[in-house]
């Protein structure tokens, strides 16, 4: 079996947790006291980078990156994330890190709140405000999710370096095909339930957007309320959720190689947040969402209550690939199986924010 990394950003800390043979191993956090809400694990390298922003109390939000996996880590002299004085803005925290694909080796995204997303050149050392998107004539009327206003996707595409998708809630979707010289809403078909207009231009409240592996212009997007799949690259959204017990959650994940695989984990209801029927399942579709299967072999039976944030569920690049997710209980859940069945990886954790993994040896 593959050795597997998983990184486990939480309220308090960042834990990592190694697979080797059947079982798992959690290290002690590092960053205590600081809460990770983003992480990305940069594996165009031949050791993983892995990247991790950072939100002190006292000294702000950073991003920090290691390249012995996590036995040290570097922080920049100079903020690497910082919004120019003209923008009279300041940053918040780091939502997103983005290691972008094969033939941008040192490309990096990151995605803020307030809502602006960042890129940089050197392998997330220094990032520089994209400009395009801040300047954008719509981005004035975004609002603020509960969580805050934040860009917490960014979507790269394999066969075209130029092309970038993000989700900023709640602004919806917005995509690039020129490396972010110009932007363009890329909501058709998406409710925003909460607006008078419930189909508009923008304002969505899109909560995360999942790339199919084959087919790259086919897109999952959970939404506050409704789960959605894109054939044409977020051109146009269709709804896919009519046979989940609830359409509203936080978290979508594609399989790393399968087509037409995806994952979601239902929750209640916005003014309800627990797992649908307080059954702690994933739900896996294998044809793009025609049909969904609730996956809960070896998860708890007993009535649940802990919730799947937008990050907190992933899966790794082995084969069969693993899938990841953590709860606000503080709870790691594992599968080794593409989510036929579950383990605990660790529990008694704080909130768990985020969550990455990859093949490390």
């Amino acid at each position: 079996m593959a050795e597997v990394m998983l990184a486990i950003g939480t309220k308090k800390g960042l834990f990592l947790a190694r697979r080797r043979g059947g079982g798992w191993e959690v290290d002690e956090p590092r960053f205590s006291a600081q809460s990770v809400y983003s992480i990305g694990i940069d594996t165009r390298r031949a050791t993983p980078r892995i990247l991790v922003g950072a939100d002190s109390s006292h000294w702000g939000p950073s991003v920090f990156h290691s390249d012995d996996l996590g036995a040290t880590w570097q922080e920049p002299p100079q903020p690497a994330v910082k919004f120019p004085k003209d923008t009279g803005a300041s940053l918040e925290r780091v939502w997103q890190l983005h290691p972008a694909e094969a033939d941008a080796p040192d490309v990096v995204y990151a995605g803020t709140e307030p809502g602006a997303l960042f890129r940089s050149v050197d392998g997330g050392e220094t990032f520089e405000l994209v400009r395009s998107l801040w300047d954008h004539p719509t981005r004035q009327e975004w609002g603020a999710g509960f969580g805050g206003q934040g860009i917490h996707t960014v979507i790269t595409d394999a066969r075209d370096s130029d092309a970038v998708t993000i989700a900023v809630s709640t602004g919806g979707v917005y995509r690039s095909l020129d490396g972010g010289a110009s932007w363009n809403p890329s909501n058709a078909g998406v409710q925003a339930v909460f607006l008078p207009d419930q189909y508009p231009e923008f304002g969505q409240c899109v909560h995360k957007i999942a790339q199919d592996p084959v087919d790259r212009d086919r897109l999952y997007l959970q939404n506050h309320w409704g789960v959605y799949r894109s054939d044409d690259a977020g051109g146009a959204w269709s709804s896919i959720g009519a046979s989940l017990p609830s359409d509203f959650g936080f978290a979508v994940a594609a399989h790393p190689r399968r087509a037409d695989v995806a994952y979601v984990f239902p929750i209640e209801a916005d003014s309800d947040r627990v797992p649908a029927g307080r059954h702690c399942r994933v739900f896996r579709t294998e044809d793009a969402g025609a049909s969904w299967e609730g996956l809960g072999a070896g998860l708890p039976e007993a009535p649940h209550f802990g919730v799947v944030l937008r990050d907190a569920m992933c899966l790794d690049d082995a084969d069969p690939a693993g899938v990841y997710f953590g709860n606000r209980n503080g709870e790691v859940y594992a599968s080794a199986d593409d989510g036929d069945s579950w383990r605990l990886v660790t529990s008694h954790l704080p909130d768990v924010l985020c969550v990455r993994a990859a093949v490390v040896g």
